[in-house]
This record gives structure tokens, C-alpha cells and sequence, in this order.
């Protein structure tokens, strides 16, 4: 199987690209920069190539399936909708012309919005998206939607927090590890924004197995699925767990801006059963060892 990873530079798309290329898949990557460690890379810019540029792509490439890890994750409302809302819509335009490939498309919690605090979110829940991030990622999700409607085969997969090695510095616990290295160097403190909220963190090999399970399974019955560990951790926990993996005892101060991609939102914890129904997959890695695998690859 010749699998398409779009965005294979970012931090889902590289553990999707190992995982694949573990699996046997014959792995082709594109996305705005260079990847030199991909001999079969394209340069590609989804909202700024447009459809017919994706299609040509698409056709040169000729994937039995494409994983869409494209976007932005934050940035001005501008590039928000660029990323996650033009380049989803230049992306199904484009397969929708001629290619049978599978789509699998990453979404977010984000587009969830507030859950009720003790009751898992599932994927019939009403999506009311807190901050602009959530609302363009909504807005791409139900892009793929229409498209499945004409015929695309799709399915979004909405991803919660993931975490693991290689965890960007726009994720709490990638700016908290690149915090504690930093501590640890000058013997000074750490400052992070406010630690209330309860997450459903999820390892990114883990979300990079489901994606797999997603581009080789049969008929998917579902447009959506929730992809998440089903666990909510108080984030304050999360933090404690990462400062006790660094061995360095820092003091955690609360005082810096929170994360402007879940404003307001308190609690999130994802009902997963229907992607083990769907796909047979299930989470493998504890939150322990994400968070040892996040420091160790941090240094």
C-alpha cells in the first residue's frame, strides 16, 4: 500500500511516518519544507497551491491512501483559516476530481468545545468550539464531511491532547519540557499558565497506530472518530509526573498566559469506543511513559 502523509514534517506526522514505514507501508510525504531524511518528498502548500496544483501531486504520487496532518495550530484568525480551512478545502476538491484514495484527516477536541465535567465526549456531542482554533478545525472537518457526502472515501479522526517524544513547544508539556531544560541549567524556576484543567492526553505513536489501523481498514462506518487515552488527568497532574520524570525539583509557578487553543475549557475526556469498534485499536502507552519518553528526547 502506497500511503500519502501531507504535513509529514510536523510532530503527528513524523511518528505517522515512522509507524508506516515500520509497518511496511511504501511511505511518500509532502508539506511546505524540505524533510531529508524523506527521499520521496514534495514541496506542497495546500491553501496556497489550490486544487489543481493537489491534484497533479496527487496524481504523480498515486497513494492507495492520503493522511492529511496539514495546519496551524495557532497564529492570527487569517492563518487559522488558510491552514485548516482553505487547505482542507483545495485537498477533497482535489481528490474529489479523479483519485480513489482513501482520506484520513486529523481533527481536534478542540472543535468539542466545553463537555460536561465526569462525562466523556462522544462523538454525537454537540460541537461548540471555545476559540478560533477549534472553530476552523470544525469548519475543515465538516469539509471532509461534504465531501464523503459526493463520494470521497473519508473519516476524521479527532485527536485530543497527544504528547510523546518530540511534543512541539506550542503543546503545555513540549513548552514544559523545553521549561525544565532551561531550570535545569540556570537553577532557576518554572513559569506555566494556569494548571486547573483536566485533559485527555494521548501518546502520539499511539494516535499514529490509529491512523494506520484508519488507512488499512475496510469500510469505516463512521465520518468521525474520537482518538484519545478515554482517561482525564488533571493537567496539574500531568505537570507534577513530568517535573518527577526531569529528576530536577523544580518550583512551578502558575503566572504565565494560558493556552490560547482551549479557552475556557475545563474538563475533556474522549469516549473512544467507537474507534475500537470501528478499527480495533485501542491505546497502548501510559501517561508515565509518554512523559519519560517526551524528557529523554527533550535533552
Amino acid at each position: 500500500m502506497r500511503l500519502l502523509i501531507i504535513g509529514a514534517g510536523g510532530f503527528l506526522g513524523a511518528h505517522i511516518r515512522r509507524g508506516a514505514r515500520a509497518a511496511g507501508l511504501d511511505v511518500v510525504t509532502a508539506g511546505r519544507s524540505p524533510l531529508p531524511d524523506s527521499p520521496r518528498h514534495r514541496l506542497a502548500d495546500l491553501a496556497a497551491d489550490g486544487p489543481g496544483a493537489i491534484a497533479a501531486m496527487l496524481a504523480a504520487a498515486a497513494p492507495d491512501a492520503v493522511v492529511n496532518c496539514a495546519g496551524a495550530t495557532s497564529g492570527p484568525p487569517a492563518a487559522l483559516v488558510a491552514a485548516n480551512i482553505d487547505g482542507t478545502y483545495a485537498l477533497v476538491t482535489a481528490m474529489l476530481r479523479g483519485t480513489a484514495a482513501r482520506l484520513v484527516h486529523l481533527g481536534s477536541a478542540a472543535e468539542y468545545g466545553a463537555a460536561e465535567p465526569g462525562v466523556p465526549v462522544t462523538e454525537q456531542a454537540e460541537a461548540r468550539p471555545a476559540g478560533m482554533y477549534g472553530v476552523t478545525k470544525l469548519a475543515g472537518t465538516r469539509l471532509v464531511g461534504t465531501a464523503a457526502a459526493a463520494g470521497l472515501d473519508a473519516v476524521v479522526l479527532r485527536v485530543f491532547n497527544p504528547v510523546g517524544p518530540g511534543a512541539p513547544a506550542a503543546s503545555l508539556p513540549g513548552r514544559l519540557a523545553a521549561e525544565l531544560r532551561r531550570a535545569l541549567t540556570h537553577g532557576t524556576d518554572v513559569r506555566v499558565g494556569p494548571l486547573d484543567a483536566v485533559r485527555d492526553f494521548i501518546d502520539a505513536r499511539d494516535v499514529a497506530d490509529a491512523v494506520l489501523a484508519a488507512v488499512t481498514a475496510g469500510a469505516l462506518p463512521h465520518p468521525v472518530l474520537n482518538v484519545g487515552s478515554g482517561r482525564g488527568v488533571p493537567v496539574r497532574a500531568m505537570v507534577s509526573e513530568l517535573v518527577a520524570a526531569s529528576g530536577y525539583p523544580a518550583a512551578v509557578h502558575e503566572d504565565a498566559p494560558g493556552q490560547p487553543r482551549s479557552p475556557d475549557i475545563p474538563w475533556q475526556q474522549a469516549d473512544i469506543s467507537r474507534a475500537g469498534d470501528d478499527l480495533g485499536w485501542r491505546p497502548r502507552r501510559d501517561l508515565a511513559t509518554s512523559l519519560a519518553d517526551l524528557w529523554a528526547a527533550s535533552g
